[in-house]
């Protein structure tokens, strides 16, 4: 486990966020939308539609097999890498440092972080054994929505908020809210301080050192 990836597990989050990295990125993961016009499906539609493809994934007897394990993570990762936008969530995790890059350096950061976040969440989405998500409710705002769930399994009941926005007609999830705290501003809380700390290059190469090892 890389550095960068072992600062975002110990920060102050508490014993919760942990848990959400453990438990609840399955279904962070499962934010993968997109695909349905406006006005034909709802965001919250949006949201259940594609926890039910990828649980389908998950669950197939077809798959199970040890050595269906690689087939099974990229199709995992074909629905993750083709729902999220990637462009907007990197624009979020930079802030500040996004707006003095090259159209040159924005598309390979882009790449890297959606290597980096298609990755990490099939690692974790494996790791599903049932949880139950409870969709309690949606707040849509002209271009943006917010879908309200609760991720319930023996043990725990965690909030989870994905935020969404409407793109060519299609919705699509920017950011995730676990418990109350915000995968975006983590991210871009641990991004900045690497980049004070030592340089935006220095970052490149800690997220190609997390996405490097074998596929």
């Amino acid at each position: 486990m890389s550095r960068l990836v072992r600062r975002w597990l110990l920060t102050a989050v508490g014993r919760r966020q942990v848990l959400y990295d453990t438990i609840g990125v399955v279904m962070v993961c499962l934010v993968a939308l997109g695909g349905v016009p406006q006005g034909s499906e709802s965001p919250t539609e949006a949201v259940r539609g594609t926890v039910t493809r990828v649980i389908s994934i998950l669950e197939d007897p077809a798959l199970q097999d040890r050595a269906k394990l690689m087939p099974r993570r990229r199709m995992l990762e074909e629905v993750i890498a083709g729902r999220f936008d990637y462009a907007e969530m990197s624009k979020r995790a930079l802030a500040a440092y996004w707006t003095p890059l090259t159209d040159a350096q924005r598309a390979e950061f882009v790449e890297l972080f959606k290597s980096f976040l298609s990755d990490r969440y099939a690692e974790k989405i494996e790791g599903y054994s049932g949880e139950q998500v409870l969709y309690l409710s949606e707040r849509i705002e002209g271009t943006y929505a917010e879908v309200r769930t609760e991720l319930h399994s023996s043990k725990v009941e965690i909030p989870m908020d994905y935020r969404l926005f409407l793109k060519e007609s299609h919705w699509h999830a920017y950011d995730i809210i676990v418990d109350g705290v915000s995968l975006m501003k983590n991210y871009r809380s641990q991004f900045q301080k690497i980049i004070r700390e030592s340089s935006y290059q220095e970052l490149l190469k800690k997220l190609r050192e997390r996405t490097s090892g074998p596929r």
